[in-house]
């Protein structure tokens, strides 16, 4: 049971949380969108990077109240999962992944140097996580 204390908190820590998914969500549609304007080495990594910082900070969304490294194992076995999933190439789900959601979700096709992408990305969103509550606790 919580404490009526700890429900503002716990309120405010999931719209942060939600801002952080909406942010990465537009960021890494925009490095796929305007690739081309961007430095080759940031337009290949950005968008694998910021999806897994996204699915991270959903998993703070929803496990607010774990710890940190709960969704950091969550954010590593979905991610790693999805990426593995990709050595599957049936029909049905390569129509899944021909959709633009599908695409953007399930990936096309698996890349071993998408794990480190996913494993950076996750690793940044601790950081920034930890760095915003860090100085939100100093106010």
């Amino acid at each position: 049971m919580s404490s009526k204390n700890e429900l503002p908190y716990i309120s405010v820590m999931r719209i942060a949380y939600l801002i952080a998914i909406v942010f990465s969500i537009i960021l890494g549609l925009a490095s796929r969108k305007y690739s081309d304007l961007l430095p080759l080495f940031v337009a290949e990594n950005a968008g694998d990077i910021l999806w897994a910082m996204m699915v991270y900070f959903g998993f703070r969304f929803l496990l607010v109240r774990n710890s940190f490294l709960t969704s950091m194992w969550f954010s590593f076995l979905f991610s790693f999962g999805i990426e593995l999933s990709q050595l599957y190439q049936g029909d049905w789900m390569n129509q899944i992944r021909h959709t633009m959601l599908g695409g953007l979700i399930l990936g096309k096709g698996f890349l071993w140097v998408d794990l480190i992408r996913y494993s950076v990305g996750i690793m940044i969103g601790i950081v920034l996580d930890r760095v915003v509550r860090f100085l939100w606790s100093v106010k």
